[in-house]
């Protein structure tokens, strides 16, 4: 920035605050008289817009607003500096903001702003808000970065990410050279990759006496953060208005039937205002917008229309966003009323929300590292994330909370924390990323909350199967290799895999099918005759696998041929394909594209359709997926699992359902176990192949079966005179050697 830029006195309507060892001003009487006139952008250069006077005001009128003469003093003396304020408080928009000051008033000598969220639809949010409220444009002085998206440039100031972002941005730049200020933005939400960078920024701390460290989050996790990072200096923001917090006990046994009513309760009042429903899961977001929007359209016309937004909170959560038809809808109605689940409170941005409905409970994923596979579990949320929830209403001095408990409940059933992801979570994408930080000398990271040993051993195992590790439990060529790419690593390992059976091209469109949402739509009643009708068209012989290559090939061809991207969505409608999942996809793959050219790694010409090609993407899959195999049991579509005793069923929209072909061996992409233990994603494999592609010390370890007996007379069959060689491998791969090295440096 040029020093003109830094000089320009503030009007009165700006309190921005530079304390007087910050003051870059020399005198520059250039800069001043071209002040004099005009008020000029000191991140650009150019005038204020009159948008951002009336922004100004309301950023005035934010409730940490009040907080900053005190937060740019600690910023200045100190290194770290903790932010406690509830939801709403604009914590998350101004800090980052007064952060760009301070970098920009020292010159940006030691680099810009970056700001972690947990969300990718609120990082894009806040990145948008952000620049309007700075008047600058989105993509240059403030910017982006999630997963497959990147809205920067090398002249970004301040730019929002995924914490899993800036953890990847570590292995290329372990010290984060680019960056002044670190803020790690609502802490409290405890994913795994914040919490990994809150160990990793110890050291970086060390490392860097320049850098600076904000950490944003709630009250509730205030005295366990300062605990773990010691005596520093804490910014609290005050609570803003009470909120009216009605408890209904007895809507507990039928929760759904409760919020449904009240809904309409609150409608036909005649109370002005958005509802807000926080639901158990997906399934019940699902249900409540179907009955919503039926039962909707019969209500007196008079109180207005009921617009009904449901909101995903994890990887749907970008798919739907309200449309802009909805978004227009809502300013002629007068009430939205939004579905969401768990982990939605950041996701509610309107300031319109009079009423909330809380059910109290919630579905998790916990991940049981002895079957490697999530278990769905409901349960209370927690007392922090009830109290978030309630937040939600805190600018509004007129809202209302119904609680479908009791109080007793939420004294005595609710943790007074949310879990550590963590803690629930598999661990085998964590510690392939410490061990590949490790390389630059990071590898020790101490966790706010230690993860179960059990999660680790069985990380570091599946990573020895894979031949990410090698004899030393360091990274292997082929883990150093795996860890480029920003997925699973077994469908890292499969990719690698397919470079030597000649399928690259086939096992990337794989790999970011599987990676996006879904692309089946989510269909209205009554369609579902006519959405298999079509989905028909696509089956493969093969697979689910290869069936979505089928889908994606199909939709290039249209988009390639279409005029525009309304015939691609039409054709998506019609086809009852999920359009921007698609889009996702074929974001996805071009960058595992560019990863694998810049990494230089074979690529041959696709050959897809041939049966050649079609059994190296099986030979590619296995490679890496190998854990993944279950064999029908009894012919009728009853799975058991090779590596547990769990049962399960084909899904639904498995081509093999719809074929009614049950093969008997299969190799899956997921599982959960629930009230439906359904395996997705399915392709047939044969013993054989199993035997040729799985590590043997792999196979000498799954426990007793039939399925593992009928395995030992194929791999008899396959080569008598081979047991012995196997064994030998066995032995050089024993679990006593395998414990040893199964430690984190």
């Amino acid at each position: 920035m040029e020093e003109e830029e830094l000089e320009c006195p503030n009007s009165a309507s700006e309190k921005r605050y530079f304390p007087e060892s910050l003051d870059s001003s020399d005198g520059d009487e250039e800069g001043i008289l071209a002040c004099e006139d005009l008020e000029l952008n000191p991140f650009d250069g150019l005038p204020y817009s009159s948008r951002y006077y009336k922004l100004l005001k309301e950023r005035e009128d934010l409730p940490i607003w009040k907080e900053k003469y005190s937060f740019m003093e600690n910023l200045l003396q100190n290194q770290i500096v903790i932010v406690s304020g509830d939801a709403k408080c604009g914590k998350s928009s101004q800090v980052p903001q007064w952060c760009a000051e301070y970098c920009l008033s020292v010159h940006y000598q030691h680099g810009g702003v970056v700001c972690t969220q947990v969300h990718k639809p609120t990082a894009v949010q806040l990145a948008l808000r952000v620049a309007d409220e700075m008047d600058v444009n989105i993509g240059h002085e403030v910017g982006y970065v999630i997963p497959f998206e990147n809205c920067c440039t090398s002249e970004t100031i301040l730019r929002y990410c995924t914490d899993d972002m800036l953890q990847r941005e570590m292995m290329s730049s372990p010290f984060l050279g680019s960056y002044g200020v670190i803020i790690l933005d609502d802490v409290h939400e405890r994913s795994m990759a914040t919490d990994v960078l809150l160990g990793l920024l110890k050291d970086v701390l060390l490392a860097r006496p320049e850098l600076k460290l904000i950490i944003n989050s709630s009250p509730h996790l205030i005295s366990k953060l300062s605990s773990y990072y010691g005596n520093v200096p804490l910014i609290e923001v005050k609570k803003q208005h009470p909120v009216e917090v009605v408890h209904l006990s007895g809507a507990q046994t039928e929760p759904l039937e409760s919020v449904l009513r009240l809904i309409f309760e609150i409608h036909q009042s005649g109370e002005k205002g958005d509802i807000v429903v926080f639901l158990a899961c997906e399934q019940d977001i699902e249900k409540a917008y179907e009955i919503v929007c039926q039962e909707g359209s019969n209500l007196n016309p008079d109180l207005g229309e009921l617009v009904v937004v449901p909101l995903y909170p994890e990887e749907k959560c970008a798919l739907f966003k309200p449309s802009d038809e909805t978004e227009k809808r809502c300013q002629v109605y007068q009430r939205r009323v939004v579905l969401t689940a768990s982990s939605g409170e950041s996701l509610i941005w309107s300031s319109s929300v009079k009423f909330v409905i809380d059910v109290g409970v919630e579905r998790r994923k916990v991940y049981n590292p002895r079957i490697r596979a999530n278990s769905l579990v409901t349960q209370p949320i927690s007392q922090s994330q009830a109290d978030m929830r309630k937040q939600i209403l805190g600018s509004s001095s007129s809202g209302k909370l119904f609680c479908l408990y009791s109080e007793e409940f939420a004294r005595k059933d609710m943790r007074p924390l949310k879990p550590a992801e963590m803690q629930e979570a598999n661990l085998t994408s964590m510690v392939l990323f410490l061990k590949r930080i490790d390389i630059a000398g990071l590898g020790h990271c101490d966790f706010m909350n230690r993860p179960a040993p059990e999660s680790l051993m069985q990380a570091l195992e599946d990573l020895d199967y894979l031949a990410a590790l090698d004899n030393d439990g360091n990274l292997s060529e082929f883990g150093i290799i795996m860890s480029e790419f920003p997925l699973d690593p077994q469908l890292s390992k499969s990719i690698l895999a397919s470079c030597e059976f000649d399928c690259v091209e086939e096992m990337l469109t794989i790999a970011a099918m599987v990676t996006a949402p879904s692309c089946f739509s989510n269909l209205p009643h009554g369609a579902e005759e006519a959405a298999l009708t079509c989905w028909k068209t696509f089956l493969h012989p093969e697979g689910d696998h290869f069936t979505l290559i089928n889908i994606y090939k199909a939709y290039q061809d249209v988009a390639l041929n279409s005029t525009s991207e309304h015939c691609v969505e039409k054709w998506c409608h019609d086809y009852f394909l999920n359009c921007c999942a698609l889009r996702m996809a074929d974001v996805i793959r071009a960058e595992l594209l560019e990863i694998v050219k810049r990494i230089e790694l074979p690529c041959a010409e696709p050959a897809f359709g041939s049966k050649e090609n079609a059994l190296n993407i099986k030979k590619a899959l296995l490679s890496g997926h190998f854990m993944q195999i279950a064999r029908d049991v009894d012919g009728s579509g009853n799975y058991l699992m090779l590596t547990h005793k769990q049962v399960a069923q084909l899904h639904p929209l498995s081509g093999y359902s719809i074929s009614k072909k049950m093969p008997e061996w299969v190799l899956f992409h997921k599982f959960s176990i629930s009230e439906n233990n359904y395996v997705r994603i399915t392709s047939e494999i044969s013993p054989e192949l199993f035997m040729q592609l799985a590590p043997p010390y792999y196979f000498s370890n799954l426990p007793p079966s039939e399925s593992k007996d009928i395995l030992h007379q194929v791999m008899d069959h396959l080569s008598p005179l081979s047991t012995t060689k196997k064994e030998q491998k066995m032995c050089e791969k024993c679990p006593e050697t395998t414990e040893q090295r199964c430690t984190i440096q």
